[in-house]
């Protein structure tokens, strides 16, 4: 399996959305989106400038090349493009997902991404994994 991730920063009704993706792509570049990410989603009421200074900060990334990548051409073009195909896939809202071309919209619990992906495999003729007790 292979996760994707695109950018759709919702600016009509998130004004700090597009600066949150370009840092989170600023963070990409140096290897910690994730971890600057799951900061993000931590605090989504506080994603003001400042604060995602502080949250780079926070997941060590090199202050001076965050600041250099904010700014970077190429990085907002690659959030720009995102939302372009998102509009060209009818996409309006976040959170969204494909799986294998199928859309999920919206925030889905567990089983119907299993059951998604368990009937790809199933097309694909791939063996469903068997569910264990820890799972």
């Amino acid at each position: 399996m292979r996760v994707v991730w695109k950018h759709l920063p919702l600016t009509s009704i998130h004004p700090n959305a597009m600066g949150a993706a370009l840092a989170s792509e600023a963070a990409h570049s140096q290897g910690k989106f994730w971890e600057f990410h799951d900061k993000c989603f931590a605090n989504q009421s506080k994603l003001a400038m400042n604060d995602l200074k502080q949250y780079a900060k926070e997941v060590g990334l090199d202050m001076a090349r965050f600041e250099k990548d904010l700014v970077d051409l190429e990085r907002k073009k690659r959030v720009e493009d995102d939302m372009a195909e998102a509009k060209t896939l009818g996409i309006t809202g976040t959170p969204g997902f494909f799986v294998n071309g199928r859309y999920l919209s919206g925030a889905k619990p567990f089983d119907e991404f299993a059951t998604a992906i368990n009937a790809e495999l199933t097309r694909l003729n791939i063996p469903i994994p068997v569910k264990t007790a820890s799972d």
